[in-house]
């Protein structure tokens, strides 16, 4: 089935705001997507129907728990998850890990190591370099291929060894786009028994996860990255969430996910999330005549959304391909990482970029003149910003994509890069 990206766009209103008389163009995706109607439509009901604390004796709180029930379900049909209780919600990525890591931190002794990568956010870096300093543990970087932008796994290979603890990855660069092979990763951390955490934030908008076939320990993606409300999300095995000792209040729930899910939580964010679920869920029964022999393993919920996320990540490359191949005519332009159309399936559509002559804060205002936002800076991959050498000059130009994004919005970013170079 052809991916309908117009039937698509009529799903978000925002798509619909204006600057100077013409329509915006979102290219600022990688630091947060938009969302769907159904997603606000869900977050209104329940602050007109179901307002209330969970766990209580009356009305909105009982269906307060119905929802909280419904969105750890969906979640794990989402990441393919054995149980909902492997689902833990919190304000975000970067909170959760800090919150978990610390909770692994209670198994760790001076002496152990953790391995993380140069290609990382620092949500992925600097809570275990927290660890190691309060644990006496010690903290080993797998090093960047600066070249193309991917991981060096020869290296990251020979950083893993039986001292290892926890092996720290990230899914996607949320930087340069590029994909990491963690599936051998997490591998390579199973023959030493280190754990493994994985995030997921700048992947889980452009494809399927399924955390069984990964056979990863832990993780972590953000709602707000892939059409939904800002919430984080962390996927632990349910033995680990069961046997590690959570920082909580002693009335809280000893059993998972209540005692990682610390405080009252977001409902209305947890409702709006419930809601960008069931627009997947659509998006994928459309796509579903198409994807018979998809995702034998699923059924139901968990078969549709990952025949949707594999229905926009197909759409996706074909406007990565577009992007790649007009930045390569933009005189004076680098991109950093994969930049050719022949690895489109070694990365998602975030492209980083600087032109000569011209800072990248200087292109982004340019830009955002023009109703096209896009980001600039590190975005927070500190690490690799620095191994490329940009952190000094500003860092790079970030521009991603997403399933309601169109080929003639890509043209119009293009012609604009043309109009700022050539004056």
């Amino acid at each position: 089935m052809t991916f309908d990206v117009a039937q698509v766009r009529q799903h978000f209103p925002s798509l619909a705001l204006e600057q100077n008389g013409q329509p915006v163009v979102f290219f600022d995706n990688p630091g947060g997507t938009q969302v769907s109607r159904e997603c606000i439509a869900a977050i209104t009901d329940y602050l007109t129907t179901a307002n209330a604390n969970n766990h209580g004796a009356f009305l909105t709180s009982a269906r307060t728990d119905a929802m909280l029930t419904e969105a750890h379900a969906a979640m794990a049909d989402l990441l393919h998850a054995a149980d909902p209780r492997e689902i833990v919600f919190g304000p975000n990525m970067t909170t959760l890990t800090f919150a978990m890591s610390r909770a692994i931190g209670r198994t760790l002794q001076p002496g152990d190591e953790i391995v993380v990568t140069a290609l990382d956010h620092d949500a992925n870096v600097a809570p275990w370099l927290a660890l190691a300093e309060d644990r006496g543990c010690t903290v080993r970087m797998a090093e960047v291929n600066t070249a193309n932008g991917t991981l060096d796994m020869d290296d990251l290979r020979a950083k893993i060894t039986p001292k290892t603890k926890v092996v720290a990855v990230g899914y996607a660069s949320n930087a340069l786009g590029t994909i990491n092979d963690v599936a051998t990763a997490i591998g390579w951390a199973q023959e030493v028994g280190a754990l493994t955490w994985i995030d997921a934030v700048q992947f889980a908008p452009h494809g399927p996860i399924d955390v069984q076939a990964l056979g990863c320990d832990f993780l972590a993606c953000s709602a707000y990255k892939f059409f939904g409300p800002h919430l984080g999300i962390v996927y632990g095995r349910l033995p680990l969430l069961e046997s590690l000792r959570a920082y909580k209040v002693r009335p809280a729930d000893d059993e998972p996910p209540g005692k990682w899910e610390t405080g009252t939580q977001n409902h209305e964010c947890l409702a709006g999330l419930v809601g960008t679920l069931r627009y997947l869920e659509a998006l994928g029964h459309a796509h579903e005549d198409g994807a018979t022999s998809q995702f034998p393993q699923m059924t139901g919920r968990a078969r549709a959304l990952h025949v949707a996320m594999a229905a926009l990540q197909s759409y996706e490359q074909t406007l990565a391909r577009q992007l790649l191949a007009g930045l390569a005519e933009v005189p004076g332009a680098h991109i950093y990482g994969l930049a050719s159309t022949a690895d489109l399936a070694r990365r998602v559509p975030t492209v980083a970029i600087t032109v000569e002559g011209h800072s990248p804060r200087e292109l982004a205002e340019a830009l955002g003149e023009r109703g096209i936002f896009c980001w600039d800076g590190n975005y927070y991959a500190l690490t690799l910003m620095e191994r490329l050498g940009l952190e000094d000059s500003g860092g790079a130009l970030r521009i991603g994509l997403a399933h309601y994004n169109t080929a003639d919005e890509v043209d119009r970013l293009l012609s604009a890069l043309h109009e700022i170079v050539e004056g």
